[in-house]
């Protein structure tokens, strides 16, 4: 698949036809942040895995002004033009041996097939110290997905699919967030999806 600026004009940039407006990337980073500043999770670095333009990237950042923020990104033109590190969910490593204290995977997961995939969400797992936010548009999500603004030339499989790779490293605590297992932090269990 070629993500290259048309690409990138088109689910993002182009206000008729992107994807997620900037406005609601930041709001996106703000909860995200809250929510791990409300379980008490402290949040030293992050890296996005697949930034894009960046802009959730920015806006954690600043929602999270004492953490380390890092972009990488598969595709040339991005990493040509932004800046980012170049890198595949499914292989990348961190440059220093620590874990992220905050992994993103937005909206990358269903362009790779079953088994690259499953060796991504492994990576992601190796790479999270303590929280995962994700996002994945999945079969089920077809009477709510704007089809026109979607990309879909992604393989969408079932929830229960993500689910069954995803409950090997980490608990879902609502919202995209997920946990790294074993549980470091208390969350109650009527609040884990």
């Amino acid at each position: 698949m070629n993500f290259d600026k048309q690409y990138y004009e088109k689910y993002y940039q182009n206000p008729q036809t992107r994807a997620v407006s900037p406005t609601e990337q930041r709001q996106q980073a703000n909860f995200i942040a809250a929510y791990l500043k409300h379980l008490d999770i402290p949040v030293h670095s992050v890296v996005d895995m697949g930034c894009g333009l960046g802009v959730l990237l920015k806006s954690l950042q600043k929602a999270l002004p004492k953490s380390r923020c890092i972009g990488v990104e598969h595709s040339n033109y991005l990493c040509e033009n932004y800046g980012w590190e170049q890198g595949s969910v499914e292989t990348y490593s961190s440059k220093s041996s620590e874990p992220f204290d905050l992994v993103v995977c937005n909206d990358v997961l269903a362009y790779l097939n079953k088994k690259a995939c499953a060796a991504a969400i492994r990576n992601l797992a190796n790479l999270t110290q303590s929280a995962l936010y994700l996002s994945v548009v999945t079969s089920q999500d077809m009477d709510i997905c704007d089809v026109q603004r979607t990309d879909m030339r992604q393989k969408l499989r079932p929830v229960s699919w993500y689910q069954h790779h995803l409950n090997k490293y980490f608990v879902n605590v609502g919202g995209g967030i997920f946990l790294k297992r074993p549980l470091a932090f208390a969350v109650w269990r009527i609040a884990r999806a």
